[in-house]
């Protein structure tokens, strides 16, 4: 058995196709999506994720501006920085970018995130709408999951899914769209052990954890769909996902390439849920009544 490629350009191109329409809308009322993307690391993975972003957005029409605020920002900056950009007309969507400096507590800073603004689904509000079915933005890589099993026609209802990893940016979001979809949902994390007994029982298998070879064709059943969330950078400067490529090919019926899998789509998905956050923001802006509007002259 040799896996089939999950391929993550197809996917994007379809969300291009949405992306470009909403530019071309919003370009009709005098608007330019923009897009701000902080940062306060110097993690090489990271940066090449945020430079993929912003290669994507200019190819869309949206203006992405990256604030580099370094790797000893402290708490009160980053803050700041994101309540400017959520107070900024220009600004219609806000990234917070992931590690942060030692000692800076994320949970507490996205909630300086516009919740109009939060394209990456990662102010607590928007989780909490995402868990009660209300509308939000997801995170873009756990949304990214599930639109790239979707249009690969991976069946999701009635299915066993078992997610390693338990983070706010993946995991736990994951668990609720896949809720949402009717599969039954194993959540793994470092106190599942062994982990091969979890993963072995699930028809689809996502690994979402950040550690190079996490799983390999023994964590799997035959004819299983794994997709590799991993985005991991070694020391030759390599690209690798959380699984063991030459092992689970072998093993699985399907699985996602690192790069050109799940990182593909994710960043789609994060130019276009900056227009459509776009899009409501001028619509809420254009139904505003000026002041004095209706008044006798």
């Amino acid at each position: 058995m040799i896996a089939l490629p999950l391929l993550g350009a197809p996917v994007a191109r379809r969300l291009r196709t949405e992306t470009d329409k909403n530019v071309t809308t919003l370009r009709h009322r005098g608007v330019v999506p923009g897009l701000a993307v902080v940062v306060a690391t110097d993690n090489e993975a990271t940066l090449w994720y945020v430079r993929s972003i912003a290669r994507a957005a200019d190819k869309a029409g949206v203006n992405c501006t990256v604030v580099d605020l370094g790797a000893d920002a402290g708490a009160d900056e980053i803050a700041s920085t994101l309540s400017l950009l959520s107070a900024d007309e220009d600004v219609h969507g806000i990234i917070l970018q992931t590690p942060l400096p030692p000692g800076v507590d994320g949970d507490e800073l996205v909630a300086h995130i516009s919740a109009a603004k939060d394209v990456d689904g990662a102010n607590p509000l928007s989780l909490g709408r995402l868990a009660v079915g209300q509308e939000a933005f997801a995170p873009a890589t756990a949304r990214a999951v599930v639109e790239l099993l979707e249009h690969h026609r991976v069946s999701l209802a009635g299915r066993h899914v078992t997610v390693v990893g338990r983070s706010a940016v993946v995991g736990k979001p994951l668990l609720l769209l896949l809720l949402q979809r009717d599969a039954t949902v194993t959540v793994c994390h470092s106190r599942s052990q062994p982990l091969e007994r979890y993963t072995s029982e699930a028809g689809i298998v996502v690994a979402a954890v950040g550690r190079p070879g996490l799983l390999t064709g023994d964590h799997v059943r035959p004819g299983a769909v794994v997709v590799d969330v991993g985005t991991n950078v070694l020391e030759n400067g390599e690209l690798v996902g959380d699984v063991d490529p030459v092992s689970m090919t072998e093993v699985a019926s399907a699985l996602t390439p690192v790069p050109g899998g799940v990182g593909t789509v994710t960043t789609a998905l994060l130019v276009l849920h900056t227009t459509q956050a776009a899009l409501r923001l001028t619509e809420e802006l254009a139904s505003v009544p000026t002041v004095g509007a209706g008044a006798p002259s």
